[in-house]
């Protein structure tokens, strides 16, 4: 039982970084109190645009630069013009994030947005130095997923061969299961990443 839990624990991890629905991943970087804004504001703060560029590619600096100067001139208007300013460059931060990432912007979220129990989980991991409630969280949710998957198709496969209906429901019990278990495979070999479509395998298309 340990060494299961250990095994999981190990493909968790990547696990989910890689199959988290893009939805809930981008979710987390376009929200006000999400990482890129708040260094974003750091750098207002300080002065320092660097503390935000480490959050766009090398190509997107220059924009970044510029709108950077731009808002640091705007916000000296007034509280309003302050407001609008900030705002201006928290959309141009985490847009060209996004783009740097090949990800759609589609504008920032309130802060407060439910991110569900897993990012911010993440977050306290770093900040508390500490992955173990992340690696038991993670491990729960995965040995749930396989358990449930598998539990449903073989409650189905002892179908009547005349029963095509149920021959059916057992069929897309299987169909789950199976992609269910290959997406945490290819997850732990580092074959899909959150912003991508899973990479080629070498390996046969599974078939019954």
């Amino acid at each position: 039982m340990r060494d299961r839990m250990s095994l999981l624990k190990s493909l968790v991890i990547i696990t989910a970084v890689a199959v988290v629905p893009a939805g809930i991943s981008l979710a987390h970087c376009d929200t006000l109190d999400g990482p890129v804004v708040k260094s974003a504001r750091t750098a207002l703060e300080s002065g320092n645009v660097n503390h935000v560029l480490i959050w766009v590619t090398v190509q997107n600096e220059a924009e970044v630069k510029a709108a950077f100067v731009k808002t640091l001139t705007v916000r000296k208007l007034g509280d309003q013009a302050k407001d609008l300013a900030d705002m201006y460059f928290f959309e141009t931060a985490v847009r060209l994030h996004r783009a740097g990432e090949g990800a759609p912007y589609t504008g920032l979220k309130p802060a407060g947005t439910d991110l569900g129990p897993v990012v911010p989980a993440a977050d306290k991991a770093i900040d508390s130095n500490s992955v173990d409630a992340l690696q038991g969280l993670l491990a729960k949710a995965v040995d749930e997923g396989v358990k449930h998957r598998f539990e449903q198709v073989v409650s189905k496969k002892n179908f009547k061969p005349n029963d095509i209906e149920a021959g059916r429901q057992f069929v897309r019990a299987y169909v789950e299961f199976v992609h269910y278990v290959e997406q945490v495979h290819l997850a732990a070999e580092g074959k899909i990443t959150s912003h991508s479509e899973p990479q080629a395998s070498s390996a046969p298309a599974h078939s019954k």
